[in-house]
């Protein structure tokens, strides 16, 4: 186990969704963390990366940069998605290695399991077959991260270690309709509709693809936790431990936002992988973490932040807007 207390450690991607509640974490155990901000270092050019190294000279470092979003934006942007995510994560781990990082934790993705895995995903059926197609270069291009991590561990003894957490969710998420996750996009259409008075809501899909829900702090400790305890170089998943389809999802959706109206499903979008839970034995196990957030209490919390972030920014407009 290492001690965090006074450590530097770079959090790549700490200022997104995830990357504040590490950042939180990290300040709890008393590090000293270091936010990389893409304006600032352009992690898909390999001399911001040596910069970035070179500037703040962590001890570990924490890779939680990526370029993310729904099953719509992996559609429309698949070799953005591929490329950038790929180039941030090479650059990375070798740049690390070469400026002498003692550790470092790459934050995988559940998009990289094959489509047709039985669930709940076990870490060794990560090679049994090609991911769903709609995510597949995105989960392929995180996917080789934890190829290099483990050769540059072969070859140069180098502490590199991959955590794959399942679809997380919670208050700060991207609301965008154009690029939001499930979760998020769910609870726009419910607050919106309820706030217009309309009596129906589209949603892509069946509704009978299943997936697991992690609430975003449960995932920043789980995280920080294997930075402290875990060094092996199998990947490591980080579930929630229970499965919903996404119809009953929708369903506990409209109960949270107060929507009382109907769902039209569209089937004539994609459903995504047919199901997707892992199993967290391993992680639960090796690091004595326990997900302590339920997917009701976290709705209800992720509820009231869009709320209350919705209406900060229509008073901030009505303030512009009388002066």
């Amino acid at each position: 186990m290492i001690e965090l207390t006074g450590s530097r450690v770079m959090v790549t991607g700490g200022a997104g969704f995830l990357g504040r509640r590490i950042v939180a974490r990290l300040e709890e155990r008393g590090a000293k963390p270091i936010v990389v901000r893409s304006a600032e270092y352009d992690l898909t050019q390999p001399e911001r990366v040596r910069a970035a190294l070179a500037d703040h000279r962590p001890r570990y470092v924490i890779h939680a940069a990526a370029v993310v979003g729904g099953i719509g934006a992996n559609r429309r942007r698949p070799a953005e998605f591929f490329y950038k995510n790929a180039v941030m994560g090479i650059h990375l781990i070798h740049e690390a290695w070469r400026a002498g990082v003692e550790k470092l934790l790459v934050v995988g993705t559940v998009c990289s399991y094959p489509k047709f895995t039985p669930v709940p995903f076990r870490e060794e059926h990560l090679w049994d077959g090609y991911p769903e197609e709609t995510n597949a270069p995105y989960g392929l291009a995180k996917k080789m991260l934890l190829v290099q991590l483990q050769a540059y561990r072969q070859q140069y003894g180098f502490n590199g270690i991959y955590v794959i957490p399942t679809n997380l969710y919670g208050p700060g998420d991207n609301f965008d309709l154009e690029t939001s996750h499930v979760i998020p996009a769910l609870i726009r259409k419910c607050v919106e509709a309820q706030e217009a008075g309309r009596e129906e809501v589209v949603l892509w899909g069946t509704g009978t693809a299943s997936r697991e829900f992690l609430y975003v702090d449960d995932a920043a400790e789980a995280i920080v936790a294997a930075l402290e305890r875990y060094d092996a170089p199998e990947p490591l998943n980080l579930g929630a431990g229970a499965e919903i389809t996404i119809r009953e999802l929708a369903e506990l959706v409209a109960q949270v936002t107060g929507f009382s109206g109907k769902f039209v499903w569209d089937p004539s979008y994609p459903d995504g992988q047919p199901r997707r839970a892992v199993d967290g034995t391993k992680a639960r196990q090796l690091l004595g973490w326990e997900p302590k957030v339920k997917l009701a209490e976290g709705l209800a919390e992720t509820v009231a932040w869009f709320r209350a972030h919705r209406a900060s920014k229509r008073g901030a407009r009505d303030e512009a807007r009388s002066r």
